[in-house]
């Protein structure tokens, strides 16, 4: 078995798991499904192909920053009759950081990482206009549990972030050593009760006759310290890349 691990960052992300008709909701972490058409997609699968394999998929998903909730009303109209179409009510999480994962047989999970660094259609986090801000790929594949990698994995919430809650627990009294508590959603062995369902197991991403099955959920805690994470990129000057012009002499 193999695992692989996914940064899922940007300013704007919706995970929907029930959302339907004019009210576009969305869950507080990305879902199975949606998580696995990001895949599907960097691997140019159509629509109508067949899943089977990617939602036999052990998946995980570790909440690094909660992110914001944000709501959008947005109107259309159709193209051909001009009519206004209703308006609909939108969820979207923003400035939220997770780190999402599968596990499953080596090979597949190989082609899984290597369509990621090669997309066919362009990913995005939940939405289309919800691109990513970084890389997704983490890493190359892992060879070890889904909980193990995800409580291994390095913090990886924005450096504002963990500054944010570093303040936070120095007025606590607590010191920059002191352990982050983070939320994991796991998938839940059929055998056990699961904490809590979702209906996000794809079935069918056909839009003619989209179907998704129940899914168990367990919940855990990881600890990360708090003074973890990836380094911030350094900083952005453009003209350091312009030609220095010699001045002109008399």
């Amino acid at each position: 078995m193999s695992v692989l691990l996914m940064r899922l960052a940007g300013p704007l992300q919706s995970w929907g798991s029930t959302a339907r008709f004019v009210r576009r909701t969305t869950e507080n972490a990305p879902t199975k499904s949606g998580v696995l058409g990001l895949l599907a997609a960097a691997q140019g699968r159509r629509r109508d192909a067949d899943l089977s394999d990617l939602a036999a998929l052990e998946f995980g998903v570790r909440i690094d920053q909660p992110g914001t909730r944000l709501r959008d009303f947005q109107t259309a109209h159709h193209s051909d009759t001009l009519k206004a179409m209703p308006l609909s009510e939108r969820f979207y999480l923003a400035d939220a950081v997770f780190v999402a994962g599968v596990s499953g047989e080596a090979a597949l999970v190989q082609r899984l990482y290597e369509a990621l660094l090669d997309p066919v259609f362009l990913p995005y986090l939940g939405r289309r206009s919800c691109p990513p801000a970084e890389p997704i790929t983490i890493g190359e594949p892992l060879g070890k549990g889904l909980e193990q990698a995800l409580c291994e994995a390095e913090w990886e919430a924005s450096e504002r972030y963990r500054e944010r809650r570093a303040a936070s627990f120095r007025r606590r009294g607590g010191t920059d050593s002191d352990a982050v508590h983070l939320d994991l959603l796991l998938d839940s062995p059929p055998e056990d009760r699961p904490d809590i369902t979702l209906r996000d197991l794809p079935v069918s991403f056909d839009p003619r006759h989209r179907r998704y099955g129940l899914r168990g959920i367990r919940t855990l805690r990881a600890s990360v310290p708090a003074g973890t994470g990836s380094p911030p990129p350094p900083p952005h000057e453009p003209t350091t890349l312009l030609t220095p012009v010699t001045p002109r002499t008399a």
